[in-house]
C-alpha cells in the first residue's frame, strides 16, 4: 500500500484529504507544519506528500526545499494544495520541486486527477 503524508495546519483539510486518499488505497500520516513533517520523512519517507503552503513554524515552501535535500527526499511526489493561486506562487513551488498544483478547495475528482497523472494510482 502507497503512503500518503498529508501536511496541513487545519485538522479539517487533514481529515478530508485522508478520507479521500484512503478510499485511494493510501496509508495517510499526518502533519500540521512543515517541521513535524520534515520528522516523519526522516523516519518514514512516503511515497506521497500533500502539501499546505501556508502553516506556521515552517511553510510548505521551506519543508519542500528542506525535504529535497533529504536523504531519499526525491522520491515523494508533492502535490501543492493551497489557496495561493497566482503565478508566481505556482512557478516557485514548481521550481522548489513540487509535481503538482491543486487549489483549495478540492474534491476527490481533482485528488485523483493529479495523482493519477504523477503515476501514483
Amino acid at each position: 500500500m502507497k503512503h500518503c503524508l498529508v501536511v496541513d495546519d487545519s485538522s479539517v483539510i487533514r481529515k478530508v484529504a485522508r478520507r479521500i486518499l484512503e478510499e485511494l488505497e493510501f496509508e495517510i500520516s499526518e502533519a500540521e507544519d512543515g517541521l513535524k513533517a520534515l520528522e516523519l520523512c526522516r523516519q518514514r519517507m512516503p511515497d506521497a506528500i500533500l502539501l499546505d503552503w501556508n502553516m506556521p513554524e515552517m511553510d510548505g515552501l521551506e519543508f519542500l526545499l528542506a525535504l529535497r535535500k533529504e536523504e531519499g527526499g526525491g522520491a515523494p511526489i508533492v502535490v501543492f494544495c493551497t489557496t495561493e493561486n497566482d503565478v508566481a506562487h505556482i512557478t516557485r513551488a514548481i521550481r522548489a520541486g513540487a509535481n503538482e498544483y491543486i487549489m483549495k478547495p478540492f474534491d476527490k475528482d481533482i485528488v485523483e486527477a493529479k495523482f493519477q497523472e504523477a503515476g501514483l494510482l
